[in-house]
């Protein structure tokens, strides 16, 4: 039951404290890693490279998160404590909502200032969007991060332990640096990505599906959000993210789009700034409900375990 406890009281700091100085971030410290690996590799501009970083990252991190956790265990009081807060690092509620937010403020304030806050959060080109088109984005980085960003990892911390946050933050941190289909990232970044790919595959139709069970909660279209999930999840280019972002977008009666990837949901209702308000909303309920469920599942299995 120990790791029920440890998941609860990270997601408590989390909340409370939000991030660790980026000095000694471990997320920031793998980026400076695979930096270091990617360059030593990026000679051989294969495959094979990607394997290998893949590995050599998951390796050290969790050879440094495991001796740090052995340490602990001295005291079961510490080791709880020190276990909380190392998990706390391979997900963020506070800082998704937050970036989430002030994306909102600034979209009230002056576009031009929302079109570069959002060139931090998208890939795209975020210097010609739209009020609409940032409103739509800020909501898709919020969704597609529900997965990436908070069910993922607590999923694998109840599977696994803190550990196995640690390693879907890992791979998950090499997918964003290096999991993209250029030149540059195409061979070495193969592995990570696919990897990504498989680590996601339940975890966001299970966030899909919460989401459906939260709209119901807040009395928003359910129906809908079941609807446009099943219409629309696979028109994304990842084969994940298109869950959580569809069945918000049915929930919500909007349409999420962009340009020259994909549409998800329909227009029925107008994309306006206080949209992002009922977003962030039915994402709070949707990790709720992912907390409660996930943790009466968790109990339930360890006292037939133990029986």
């Amino acid at each position: 039951m120990d790791i029920l406890t440890i998941i609860l009281i990270a997601v408590i700091i989390d909340i409370i404290l939000g991030e660790l100085p980026s000095k000694i971030h471990p997320v920031v410290l793998m980026g400076k890693l695979i930096n270091i690996l990617k360059n030593i590799l990026k000679k051989h501009n294969n495959k094979i490279s990607g394997v290998v970083l893949t590995i050599t990252t998951l390796f050290i991190f969790i050879f440094i998160f495991g001796i740090i956790l052995k340490i602990s265990t001295y005291n079961p009081y510490l080791y709880v404590l020190i276990s909380a807060i190392l998990l706390s690092t391979t997900f963020a509620i506070k800082s998704l909502f937050d970036s989430v937010k002030l994306i909102k403020k600034d979209i009230d304030i002056s576009l031009v200032k929302a079109q570069h806050s959002m060139s931090y959060l998208v890939s795209r080109d975020t210097s010609k969007l739209s009020k609409s088109e940032l409103i739509s984005a800020d909501i898709e980085t919020l969704t597609e991060n529900i997965t990436d960003s908070i069910i993922s990892p607590l999923i694998y911390a109840f599977l696994f332990g803190v550990l196995g946050a640690v390693f879907y933050r890992v791979v998950n941190t090499l997918d964003a640096m290096v999991g993209y289909k250029n030149p540059e990232n195409i061979n070495i970044g193969w592995f990570p990505a696919r990897l990504d790919d498989i680590l996601n595959y339940f975890p966001a139709r299970i966030t899909g599906w919460l989401i459906i069970i939260a709209s119901f909660f807040l009395k928003l279209n359910w129906k809908n959000a079941y609807k446009i999930m099943m219409r629309d999840a696979k028109k994304t280019p990842s084969p994940n993210s298109g869950y959580p972002m569809a069945a918000t977008a049915g929930a919500l009666g909007i349409q999420l789009k962009k340009p020259g990837y994909y549409e998800l949901g329909d227009n029925i209702n107008p994309l306006k700034s206080e949209t992002i308000l009922k977003a962030i909303q039915l994402t709070k309920i949707t990790i709720i409900i992912f907390l409660i469920l996930s943790s009466f599942l968790f109990i339930i299995f360890t006292i037939f375990i133990m029986s």
